[in-house]
């Protein structure tokens, strides 16, 4: 891949089954610490199965999906406006990574961030997050998470390849919308995939990936 193109992700959600296969080979090939995911995989859920009256069948409106989701590194990244030492940074293929000699462990990105990219390493002691894997595209190769991907529901390129082959759909629940931080990605939703902000789902996440999140914008 050449390094002046955006690099970014593409996500069926129609083939994703929530089997983590991605989150675990990510966690296995950057050797993290616990409670240090870079890629992880959101479940969402909602709807009702009765209305106000069980005695009536009614259609039920019960959805249920998975996000395999890392860091987007976005056109307008939160995490970089809010970093006070300038650790974190846009490189080649227009990844966002973090200067470990800058960064003070403030843990501003991870807040700022609404997809929970940026992430404090406490054997490290400064934030790590997901870079693409960019050793493997100075390689040709796929990030690890495409790669181990058994259902081949991601994929990883040139973005606006991406757009240009699957659409422009960048945002569903529970994501921020795409105005937020402009990210880097291309969805496949699911048949039952609810608007960003529309609030009526639960997220099944990490503790600091929370919900909260996405009531913010």
């Amino acid at each position: 891949m050449e390094t002046n193109k955006h690099f970014g992700f593409y996500l069926d959600q129609t083939r994703c089954v929530g089997c983590r296969t991605c989150q675990m080979a990510c966690k296995d090939y950057k050797d993290s610490p616990i409670g240090v995911n870079y890629r992880r995989v959101v479940e969402y859920e909602g709807g009702t199965w009765i209305g106000e009256n069980p005695n009536v069948l009614q259609p039920s409106h019960v959805f249920a999906y998975y996000t395999s989701l890392s860091c987007n590194h976005c056109d307008n990244p939160a995490c970089i406006k809010v970093c006070p030492t300038g650790a974190m940074q846009m490189g080649d293929y227009g990844i966002v990574d973090v200067d470990a000699s800058k960064c003070i462990g403030c843990k501003s990105c991870a807040m700022a961030c609404p997809y929970g990219a940026p992430q404090f390493n406490s054997d490290a002691g400064h934030m790590t997050k997901c870079n693409g894997c960019k050793e493997r595209l100075d390689e040709g190769e796929d990030p690890v998470c495409v790669a181990s991907c058994p259902f081949r529901a991601l994929e990883a390129g040139p973005i606006e390849m991406l757009r240009a082959k699957y659409g422009h759909v960048a945002s569903v629940a529970p994501l921020a919308r795409y105005e937020v931080t402009r990210p880097n990605l291309v969805l496949k939703p699911e048949k039952n995939a609810q608007p960003s902000g529309n609030g009526t789902g639960i997220s099944h996440l990490p503790q600091h990936f929370s919900e909260v999140t996405y009531d913010l914008y």
